[in-house]
């Protein structure tokens, strides 16, 4: 199965809170692959919200997107897309 990889950097000011972990497992769950997300030693799945508020990742943390299956390019790259647009969030101090 293919695998694909890429790191990201989280930029939103509130880090991954429940809404944008909800926005992500939404978006990996619409994959057949198999999405985790890795921030330091620890790697979850990425279909799963709470694994996902697990990670504690506040802006700034580096994450490591990691895709395996037919579909894993188009996973890793719509979530990489998701997280470098700050979830839609408006940063007002920016």
């Amino acid at each position: 199965m293919p695998r694909v990889e890429r790191t990201v950097v989280l930029t939103n000011r509130m880090g991954l809170h429940a809404r944008p972990s909800t926005q992500l497992a939404t978006l990996a769950n619409r994959f057949k692959a198999e999405i985790t997300i890795t921030k330091d030693d620890l790697t979850v799945d990425a279909k799963s919200v709470l694994e996902l508020l697990m990670l504690a990742a506040e802006c700034g943390s580096e994450l490591q997107i990691c895709g395996e299956g037919s579909d894993a390019k188009e996973a890793v790259h719509a979530i990489a897309e998701l997280i470098e647009s700050r979830f839609g969030e408006l940063d007002v101090d920016r």
